[in-house]
């Protein structure tokens, strides 16, 4: 038969069964003209779904042995499905269909199809999913899982799927000891019992030593695979952080509360209850900036004259309920701000804390991947590695050697060019904050630095002053808003097109932003947010060529006396 005629029979036989469907025939005839169907192609979800019908049928007017016997019968046809397309959607979901209505189903045979499919494919994500399903129903042991995961890996290194399998399957089966609470907050409260998959994703240490060893026998073995290397990544990084109140903070000149958390929240949901000397106060919580519904800092505004008056002294508390933690915050006479955080420079920030055997071992670990770079000099996951190990050893110790790695991966891997910066970005700003920290400053600069992204402003809540001039930045995001506390804005000799970031900043005086691009008026727009903005350097930007530019200006922001172009 020509493949014109095969298609016309097909087509023959999909206009009978759905003739069939609209008539509510739910036959084991109709079961078998589905059958020769599927069996040419198993990819007809209609067809699927006609023979689910079907099959809801039969149970109801057939006896439980016959039901067993008709759903192993369609396990069987499934398997030959699967012979003819392994990676076939719809048999796979079928399949998972009618394990879930087997009266007794065989999981030990399942899994046994499972191995069989994975050692053609290991790269069979629809075989994955099924095998996470059947672990799950049948109560396989997370450590037979383990093993099943090394005998893939064992047999072949490169394999993305055992790989993240594993990443999964360790936290359930050696998870970090919980720490105990911090006295700053109060003790959790009784919660309903955690499944495995919402408990910690950390590893205990002793267990992590092991994985160390064995991905460094993967990249050794073949350092340009990337499965290891990702894999690899995994492990050297960490946990969240704990969901907490990180820093607040109060102007008595604004009568405004800021709210730093440790992860983005809804400022909207968010339960928050701020208590003002023994009351508690209605207020809106809001985000910094209209763009954002999530975001780490969240403000509110008192009412005018609750704490305007510097001879009073105020103590305020801001409840997170839902989390059962809280932070406390004294503004003392003659005092016109005030602030309570956790420091920068507690490891957890920006990386996990090691214990002695550990940062020996992950000494030993940038040593043996020293000596492979020599062997292969140009391997982007080799340097990429040694990066991520000299951030999570000491990062501003390393930090001379990590800039020059990331000068020789541009070189090597050009496609990825862009993202190496971002990456250079993010650690250079987390280096900067850190010395910030250690020399307690509330003034924030990188400059002449190459910067093309802008991360952490978070952590930047209580800076006045900022320098970010003579980098590669092309914007200020609207995250910019974070800056509560801002002052003074240097971004010169910058690529800055708008300023979208610099919204209701309410203490922000000067905005130094020359050789820019800002090139209309429109993209200043965000300026006339900030009310005390009194000086605006606007010179070598192309809006400055615009016709009655200086007059325009003057009626957009009032408020500035000096204004340069």
């Amino acid at each position: 038969m020509s493949l014109q005629e095969t298609h016309a029979s097909q087509s023959m036989f999909l206009l009978d069964t759905h003739c069939q469907r609209k008539e509510g025939i739910l036959d084991e005839e109709a079961l078998q003209v589905t059958q020769q169907l599927l069996s040419s192609n198993p990819d007809f979800a209609t067809l699927w779904n006609y023979r689910r019908e079907i099959l809801m049928h039969l149970e109801t007017v057939k006896e439980k042995d016959e039901v067993q016997k008709i759903y192993e019968a369609e396990l069987a046809f499934l398997e030959s499905c699967l012979k003819l397309n392994p990676k076939s959607y719809g048999s796979w979901h079928h399949r998972c269909w009618v394990s879930a209505r087997l009266p007794r189903p065989d999981w030990s045979r399942e899994l046994s199809l499972c191995d069989r499919c994975l050692s053609l494919d290991d790269r069979n994500f629809h075989c994955w999913d099924y095998r996470r399903m059947v672990v799950k129903v049948s109560g396989v042991p997370v450590a037979q899982e383990l093993g099943f995961t090394d005998r893939l890996i064992g047999s072949n290194f490169s394999n993305y799927s055992s790989w993240h399998y594993r990443s999964t399957l360790l936290p359930l089966l050696h998870p970090e000891s919980p720490e105990s609470p911090s006295p700053s907050h109060e003790p959790p409260q009784p919660s309903p019992s955690h499944s495995p998959q919402t408990q910690s994703h950390r590893v205990c240490e002793e267990q992590l030593l092991k994985e160390y060893e064995l991905v460094q026998n993967a990249f050794f073995t073949d350092p340009n695979d990337q499965s290891a290397w990702f894999y690899y990544r995994w492990l050297l990084g960490r946990a969240e952080r704990e969901e907490m109140i990180s820093c607040v903070y109060v102007s008595r000149d604004e009568e405004r509360v800021a709210v730093a958390f440790s992860r983005p929240v809804n400022a909207q949901s968010v339960s928050l209850l701020l208590v003002l000397d023994g009351q508690p106060q209605k207020v809106e919580w809001k985000s910094v900036h209209p763009r954002f519904k999530h975001s780490p800092v969240c403000i509110c505004d008192l009412p005018p004259g609750t704490i305007s008056d510097i001879t009073n002294e105020h103590n305020l508390t801001v409840h997170w309920t839902e989390k059962y933690t809280h932070r406390d915050c004294a503004l003392y006479t003659g005092r016109t701000e005030s602030w309570c955080r956790d420091s920068a420079t507690d490891q957890e920030l920006f990386r996990s804390e090691l214990s002695v055997e550990k940062t020996s071992v992950l000494q030993s670990e940038l040593q043996s991947c020293n000596q492979l770079l020599e062997l292969e000099p140009l391997n982007k996951w080799c340097l990429l590695t040694i990066v991520l190990l000299m951030r999570a050893l000491d990062p501003l110790g390393y930090e001379k050697e990590t800039l020059a790695h990331f000068q020789t991966l541009k070189e090597v891997d050009p496609m990825r060019s862009a993202y190496y910066s971002d990456l250079c970005s993010k650690f250079i700003i987390e280096n900067t904050v850190l010395k910030m920290e250690y020399a307690e400053v509330r003034v924030f600069s990188i400059t002449d630095k190459n910067l093309t992204t802008l991360c952490h402003l978070d952590q930047l809540l209580l800076v006045t002053h900022i320098n970010l001039s003579s980098n590669q930045l092309q914007q200020l995001p609207p995250q910019f808003a974070m800056l509560q506390c801002l002052e003074v804005l240097e971004v010169d000799n910058n690529r800055i097109e708008n300023l979208e970031g610099v919204y209701h900043l309410p203490k922000l005086e000067e905005v130094l932003l020359k050789n820019n691009k800002i090139s209309a008026l429109a993209d200043l727009q965000p300026l006339a947010s900030c009310p005390k903005l009194r000086r605006l350097d606007l010179r070598g930007n192309p809006v400055t060529q615009a016709a009655n530019i200086e007059s325009e200006l003057t009626a957009l922001l009032p408020s500035v006396t000096d204004l340069l172009l």
